[in-house]
C-alpha cells in the first residue's frame, strides 16, 4: 500500500524554528538561504497555491491551473475571509511558460515551482528574479510538498498539525469495504484514475477497495467509451470539465450500471478530486468520501 503521508521531511527542509529568519533551507533543487519572511510569493502550480493558502499565506501572483483560471474556487468557499486577496491575485500565464516579464514587475521575494511537470529552463530565469524553492510535484506527493512550502516559509507547526488531523481522521474513518472507482473528464478523453493519484492515495490511506481495472500502480490511464468495464464498481465517484460530464455519462452501459441505477454514482468537484494536489483539495476528498461510504 503507498504510505498515505510522511510525518516529517527527510534530506529537505530548514532546521530553522518556525518564524525565525534568514533560514536556510534544503529543497529538491539544492539549498538557499531565505534571508527574511516571505511577503510577497509566486507559485507555478494550483496545488501550491492550495497549500500556500491553507497555510496562511495568499499569493500575488500564480499561474493558470488546466481549463481553469488564476485561482480556485473552492478556496474562497473554504477560506472566505481570503477571498479577497484570491481575487487579486495576478496571472502569470500558463505554468509551462510563465510570464517572466510580469515576474519581474512584481517583484516576489519567493517562487515556488515543482520538479515534475515545471519546464528546466524555467528555474534558471526565475532565480535570477528571486530565490525558488523547487518541490517534487505529483498529486501523491502532496504531503511532502505542503511540509517544504511550510518550512520555506516558517510555518511547520500549522502544517504538521494540519497534517496529523487529516492522518487521525482517516485512520478512525471505518467506511464501508465496497469497491469505489474514480473516473473524470475534460471533455476530450475519459480517465480512470490509479493508486498512484491524488485522489487514489487518499483513497488508499482510507483502506478503500478499488476496482481490479482501477487498481494499477501509476497515476492514470485514459480509456474508451466503450470501456464500461474499467469504471464498474459499488461506488462510481466522477466528475468533468467542459463536455466532460456528457462524455462521461454518454458511455455506452453508463446508464446500465448498478451504482448508476441504485444512485451510488456520485459527481463530486472537478478541482479538489482531480485537478489540485493540495492539503484543502485533500481535506475536501478525505472528508466527502468519509461522509458517502461510512458505515
Amino acid at each position: 500500500m503507498i504510505s498515505l503521508a510522511p510525518t516529517s521531511l527527510s534530506n529537505t527542509g530548514s532546521d530553522a524554528a518556525d518564524g525565525v529568519f534568514p533560514r536556510r533551507l534544503r529543497h529538491e533543487a539544492g539549498e538557499l538561504l531565505i534571508a527574511n519572511e516571505p511577503r510577497r510569493i509566486a507559485v507555478i502550480s494550483t496545488g501550491q497555491l492550495d497549500c500556500a493558502t491553507t497555510l496562511g499565506v495568499v499569493p500575488v501572483a500564480a499561474t493558470q491551473g488546466h481549463g481553469t483560471g488564476v485561482f480556485e474556487p473552492y478556496l474562497t468557499h473554504i477560506y472566505p475571509h481570503l477571498a479577497r486577496e484570491l481575487g487579486s491575485l495576478t496571472d502569470l500565464g500558463d505554468r509551462k511558460a510563465p510570464h517572466l516579464d510580469v515576474f519581474r514587475a512584481l517583484k516576489p521575494d519567493l517562487i515556488f515551482m515543482n520538479l515534475a511537470g515545471d519546464r528546466k529552463e524555467n528555474y534558471a530565469a526565475l532565480s535570477q528574479i528571486a530565490p525558488v524553492v523547487v518541490t517534487r510535484g505529483k498529486g501523491f506527493n502532496w504531503q511532502v510538498d505542503f511540509l517544504l512550502m511550510a518550512h520555506a516559509l516558517g510555518r511547520i507547526e500549522k502544517a504538521q498539525a494540519f497534517l496529523d488531523r487529516f492522518h487521525a481522521d482517516s485512520a478512525a474513518a471505518n467506511p464501508r469495504l465496497e469497491t469505489v472507482s474514480f473516473i473524470q473528464s475534460n471533455g476530450k478523453r475519459l480517465t480512470i484514475m490509479g493508486r498512484q493519484s491524488f485522489v487514489g492515495t487518499i483513497a488508499d490511506g482510507l483502506g478503500l477497495r478499488r476496482p481490479e481495472a482501477q487498481s494499477f500502480e501509476a497515476t492514470s490511464r485514459n480509456i474508451e467509451p466503450h470501456e464500461i468495464g474499467a469504471v464498474a464498481a459499488d461506488w462510481i465517484v466522477y466528475a468533468g470539465q467542459g463536455d466532460g460530464l456528457d462524455l462521461i455519462r454518454s458511455m455506452s452501459g453508463w446508464s446500465d450500471l448498478p451504482a448508476v441505477r441504485e444512485g451510488r454514482a456520485v459527481e463530486v468537484d472537478y478541482q479538489p478530486f482531480f485537478n489540485n494536489a493540495g492539503a484543502t483539495a485533500a481535506r475536501i476528498v478525505l472528508d466527502q468520501l468519509v461522509g458517502l461510504l461510512k458505515e
